[in-house]
């Protein structure tokens, strides 16, 4: 019998597409801003291929896109990025490698899991880097989007490269780290210089492997989480998932100077949960804070006796307190409302910030956003600006406007793709007026589909 079950994240606007084009002159609705000045890039997963067994969304190559705003105008391209492993199939004509739901190639000759290079970017001494987490960075060039090649750091990067590099904006130095689900050391903590000089690389010492997609910075302090969604060979063995969340352990953040290592790093424990993504940590007084999206469990891998829990994968606004002087550990709920990909005015990273935007979640099976929800951290207050029927975007980046002296002083800025007329547009919202309607709205003249993390790089 013949299946015809498609995988939701090959159809519809998920889907990926294979055209790479340039477009200028893009037709807006509404005004873009005069002092708007520079480009967005949004990464995201587009296989070139159909995949070797069962596709996850996480599998699929990078492809920017990138819209340019400069003097009231728009423009559009989006390009995949050329990794060695893009190039390898794009070379066969074929998939090669097979994605997160199908065994290790450990026979694959060119190596058993292929960078992708999917999903985020970070702009830092002058270049912008596609980012994947168990990989090296790749330096593309604006404002073509092309990809110049793995980055190394001059040979001195020694781990694989997280997805969410924090960038200080005070020194301009940038914390990353590596995770290893193979050998130990299980993580691995670097600091490049504003200059782009990789300064130090140490270990930490993690009892047993997992995974770790974001960690924070504060003014003094590096914050690192050891959850429970654990990697343990022996499971596959047994024909179990090799990462799977263990809601018998706590979860763990390890605390460590800026420039300290594994000597001086503090653990403290909480209650089992998983983040993918962190809006900001700050000190204050004795105190360490941290806000991030929540979920009470997470599974890569879909297991069907651990969906007992109805509410297990769903993300939402969270507060840390971590006493550095009595070892005490606060958590606190901050909003019951389902959201994901936090951003803030990143001129305030690791610094205390009264505002953090993210996107409202769908009430849907799929990560669809249907919504932008602003925070008043100060207030406990909160804002949000629904898409409209049909209609759904991505993560929203902040874009202070030149010359600003109130921290919202600026403008949201994302892909939003409507499902009725099917079309893709880039939306300009005033962030201090976040329920308006966007001040512009930009027509892309192909669908954008999906996607993961965007930056705005000012002109």
């Amino acid at each position: 019998m013949v299946s015809t079950l498609v995988n939701p994240y090959l159809d519809g606007n998920f889907a990926p597409i294979h055209q790479e084009i340039t477009a200028e002159n893009l037709k807006v609705i509404g005004e873009l801003p005069a002092d708007l000045s520079g480009m967005f890039v949004r990464n995201g997963p587009n296989p070139q291929f159909p995949a070797i067994g069962q596709y996850h969304w996480f599998d699929g190559d990078g492809m920017l896109h990138g819209v340019r705003i400069h003097n009231g105008k728009a423009s559009y391209r989006n390009r995949y990025v050329r990794t060695q492993g893009y190039q390898i199939e794009h070379q066969a004509g074929k998939a090669i490698w097979s994605g997160l739901l199908e065994p290790p190639q450990m026979d694959n000759p060119y190596g058993p899991v292929k960078n992708v290079a999917n999903t985020a970017l970070v702009w830092h001494s002058g270049q912008l880097l596609a980012l994947w987490e168990a990989g090296a960075p790749h330096a593309i060039r604006l404002p073509d989007l092309d990809t110049i090649g793995a980055y190394n750091y001059n040979g001195k990067l020694a781990s694989a490269f997280t997805a969410h590099p924090k960038v200080d904006p005070v020194t301009g130095e940038m914390m990353f780290f590596g995770y290893s689900l193979a050998q130990p050391p299980y993580l691995k903590y670097s600091v490049v210089s504003a200059a782009g000089e990789l300064l130090q690389t140490v270990p930490i010492e993690l009892p047993t492997p997992v995974m770790m997609h974001d960690f924070a910075i504060t003014e003094n302090y590096t914050i690192f989480m050891d959850l429970p969604l654990t990697f343990r060979p022996e499971r596959m063995q047994k024909g179990q998932p090799f990462l799977m969340f263990e809601r018998d352990l706590p979860s763990r953040f390890g605390i460590v100077p800026r420039h300290g290592d594994n000597d001086n790093i503090r653990w403290f424990e909480s209650y089992s949960c998983f983040l993918f993504h962190i809006l900001n940590a700050y000190e204050a007084g004795d105190e360490v804070i941290l806000i991030a999206c929540r979920m009470s469990a997470m599974n890569i891998v879909p297991i069907p006796e651990a969906n007992s829990d109805p509410d297990a994968g769903i993300p939402r606004l969270y507060q840390w307190r971590f006493n550095l002087k009595t070892g005490n550990v606060s958590e606190q709920m901050l909003d019951d409302v389902a959201s994901e990909f936090p951003r803030m005015n990143e001129t305030l990273v690791g610094r205390k910030n009264r505002y953090g935007y993210t996107g409202k979640m769908a009430n849907n099976p799929m990560p669809l956003f249907e919504g932008l929800i602003k925070y008043d951290l100060e207030k406990g207050q909160s804002e949000t600006h629904h898409f409209g029927a049909g209609r759904y975007g991505g993560e929203a980046v902040f874009a202070p406007r030149p010359g600003a002296t109130v921290e919202d002083d600026g403008w949201l800025i994302t892909f939003v793709h409507d499902e009725n007329e099917q079309q893709s547009e880039l939306v300009v919202f005033d962030a201090q007026n976040l329920t308006d309607a966007p001040v512009a709205r930009v027509m892309i003249p192909q669908r954008v589909p999906y996607g993961f993390h965007a930056i705005w790089v000012a002109e």
